[in-house]
């Protein structure tokens, strides 16, 4: 057996699959044949989203349709569906709003319940096109209206407000709660500072190892949605705050480390890779504390950078593509021919704080 260890991202892959696998087998048997042919063209993780939408859909059928009442899940035939009609998946769609489930009350708004009726209509578009069903009943549906929500992200001001007084909070801290600051202080200001200065995901920014950052180039290595990997560059100011995590907290961190560990960039106080949920929880924290007129995330954080790149440079396209936004049309070759050289570019045009 090989002893190579697997990155955060190949073990995030394989739990996502595993946990796919496991849902699969409460699924009806065609349903594998969908999946099979969407792993060509998603991540696992999305593939997994996928069959929770759906697995809801069929719970729904057996809760609400009476000539499918009784049934198990694994017993709905493409038969059955095809008898669907579309005051059925009107039904559904108002049934999506709230419902009761194994995890229990669940509410969807709009967004929600449009991404649930997306994967709907591809799972039956699928056996449309393979003339296994007579018709796609789900695009007899209209989907919601979705409304346009107001970017929040920090204005400049704010964003040097959160900074500064990051940087000099533990003066407004004592005892236990000034120590505990003091051992994340650097790893959060880093954190936050590559959030701001790249546009990162939370995801790409916990995944990342000490192997993908390059102070050569200043650049990181990024694994995006899908698998698809990505080269992002940073300003003198990620690249200071960077360095003074890598040189300062983390070696210690990593010599602490359990075996496999070590490799991360950003560790928790445990000594293990850095969560998500423990990102969000420090971003919301500092946020909260310091501009608490609205409520940021590390995706805000991301919105501020891309608002403040297309401000700067004016060019949409490469807003996108640092940001790693899928597009269609005609702006999908754009994206592709972007040069490195653009990319460099988004790092020099973003300022966290005036010098």
């Amino acid at each position: 057996m090989s002893g190579r260890s697997f990155s955060y991202h190949e073990q995030k892959e394989t739990d996502y699959t595993l946990q796919l696998m496991q849902l699969l087998a409460e699924l009806p048997p065609y349903a594998k044949d969908y999946f099979r042919a969407a792993e060509q063209k998603t991540g696992a993780k999305t593939r997994l989203s996928y069959a929770y939408d759906l697995q809801v859909f069929f719970r729904f059928l057996i809760e609400k349709n009476p000539a499918l009442s009784g049934k198990d899940i694994s017993e709905i035939t493409l038969t059955d569906i095809d008898m669907l009609a579309s005051n059925d998946i009107e039904e559904y769609q108002e049934y999506l709003k709230y419902y009761e489930s194994g995890n229990g009350e669940q509410r969807n708004g709009a967004s929600s319940i449009a991404r649930k009726m997306s994967s709907l209509r591809s799972f039956l578009g699928y056996y449309y096109k393979k003339e296994l069903l007579t018709r796609n009943v789900a695009m007899q549906v209209d989907m919601p209206k979705l409304h346009e929500k107001a970017i929040v992200r920090l204005e400049p001001d704010e964003v040097a407000i959160m900074l500064d007084n990051i940087e000099t909070y533990e003066n407004q801290l004592t005892g236990k709660k000034r120590e505990f600051f003091l051992k994340t202080k650097i790893r959060d200001i880093a954190i936050i500072t590559l959030f701001l200065g790249t546009g990162v995901r939370v995801s790409e920014c916990v995944g990342l190892d000490l192997k993908d950052v390059n102070f050569r180039e200043n650049s990181i290595r990024i694994i995006r949605k899908g698998g698809n990997e990505s080269i992002l560059y940073f300003g003198s100011e990620v690249e200071k705050a960077l360095l003074d995590y890598i040189e300062g907290p983390r070696v210690t961190a990593a010599a602490q480390a359990a075996s496999g560990e070590e490799k991360a960039l950003f560790f928790s106080l445990q000594k293990k890779r850095i969560s998500v949920h423990a990102v969000q929880n420090l971003v919301e924290k500092y946020a909260k504390e310091f501009v608490p007129q609205k409520k940021i995330t590390p995706h805000k954080l991301r919105s501020t950078f891309g608002t403040n790149l297309y401000q700067e440079t004016g060019d949409i396209y490469l807003v996108a593509d640092v940001l790693g936004h899928a597009d269609v049309g005609t702006t999908r070759k754009h994206y592709a021919a972007m040069k490195d050289e653009n990319r460099r570019k988004a790092a020099r045009a973003v300022r966290l704080r005036e010098s």
